[in-house]
Parts: structure tokens; sequence; C-alpha cells
């Protein structure tokens, strides 16, 4: 498990925070039996769409990796945070694991089917989540798809996430983004629960 010498200060804030937090976070958050049923039904339902190698983007513990491993897809998960990557390797064995950024050289051009960004994108501020959705773009093959999870709402404001300062982003602010970044939209969906931000999803094609 190696990673990029270089790092901007936001990646690094990022990086520290969650590794300050990573036993809590996996604690409430590292079991797809934890995750909402929407979820899980919608990151099936994109899966099964897939055809080639996926990447799970910011894995965390390492759940989602796994859960689209156990339905028969070549995955392998990446995350800034070490702690994250060591509890996903431990509990996971048999799959494929790194401590990597998006910015770093992490994807071969072309080489992927799929990638799986959920709520792994959420602390990129409109600076710097251009720069990752051209790097995912660059990975997938053509006719490829990304699946996004994120927070609706304003374009770009922030706001006190539990772990570290995070954005807000509408579907239509994200579609426009995905846009001039060499995607299609394919579909989204956007909820709202009592006592909880709003939440969306987008997927898109690459183009």
């Amino acid at each position: 498990m190696t990673e990029s010498n270089e790092m901007s200060s936001a990646t690094r804030r990022v990086r520290e925070s969650y590794s300050a937090r990573a036993d809590e976070y996996t604690a409430l958050f590292g079991e797809v039996a934890q995750m909402d049923a929407v979820d899980r039904d919608r990151i099936a339902s994109w899966a099964q769409r897939i055809r080639g190698p996926i990447l799970d983007a910011g894995c965390g513990p390492g759940h989602w990796t796994a859960f689209l491993a156990d339905r028969g897809h070549e995955v392998e998960g990446v995350d800034l945070v070490p702690e994250f990557v060591e509890v996903a390797i431990r509990r996971h064995p048999h799959l494929s694991y790194r401590v990597r950024s998006l910015s770093d050289p992490v994807i071969a051009e072309a080489s992927l089917g799929g990638v799986l960004a959920w709520y792994s994108l959420i602390h990129a501020d409109a600076e710097e989540l251009p720069v990752l959705l051209r790097a995912i773009r660059r990975g997938l093959k053509e006719g490829g798809e990304l699946l996004v999870g994120f927070f609706d709402g304003p374009d770009g404001e922030p706001f006190p996430h539990a772990v570290t300062t995070a954005y807000y982003w509408s579907v239509d602010g994200m579609a426009r983004l995905l846009e001039r970044e060499g995607f299609a939209v394919v579909d989204s969906d956007a909820r709202v629960q009592d006592g909880r931000r709003p939440h969306a999803s987008l997927s898109a094609v690459a183009v």
C-alpha cells in the first residue's frame, strides 16, 4: 500500500480527519446491512449494467467493494485513508484494496467498466471536483458508467459534515459538471428523509 508524495492541503485534511475517526466511522457505517435499502438497491441495479472491472473510489472499510464482488464483479477499492484500507483488507482479504487518491495516476486509461463514487466526492470543492471527475472519465472505457452519491443542495455550498467540511450539489449542477467532463447522464434519484440531509445519486456513461 503506497500513496503519492504530493497531496493538497484539502486532501490531507480529509485524510487526517477520517484517520482520526476511522474506528467510529467503521462501527457506524462499515457494513452494508447498516446502509439504507434504497442505497443497496440503487447500487445493485447500477452494477447489473456494468461490463468490465469496477473501481470503488473512496471505498472506506470496503463494504461496497465486497457487495459488488459478491455479485460477480471484478472490483478494487481505493481510499485516501490508510486505516480504512487496513480494515478492508482484514475483513475482505480475498479482495484488492489500495491507499490512493483519485488525483494520483491510480486508474489506467480506458480500463474500467464502472466507477462507484458513493459519497466519496462530497469533500471536493468546486475547484477540485472537476479534476476528480476528469480522472474518473479518463479511467473509464467508452460506454463505462459512473455512479455517484452526494448530498443534494445548492451547488458547491459547504456544510459542516460530521467529519470535515463537505459540499452540496444539486442533481442539475452535478449533471452539468459531468457533461463538461465527457459524460452523458443516464438517470438520477433524489430523496428527503426526516431528520437527514437530502440525498441524491446520479449515473452517467462515458461518451
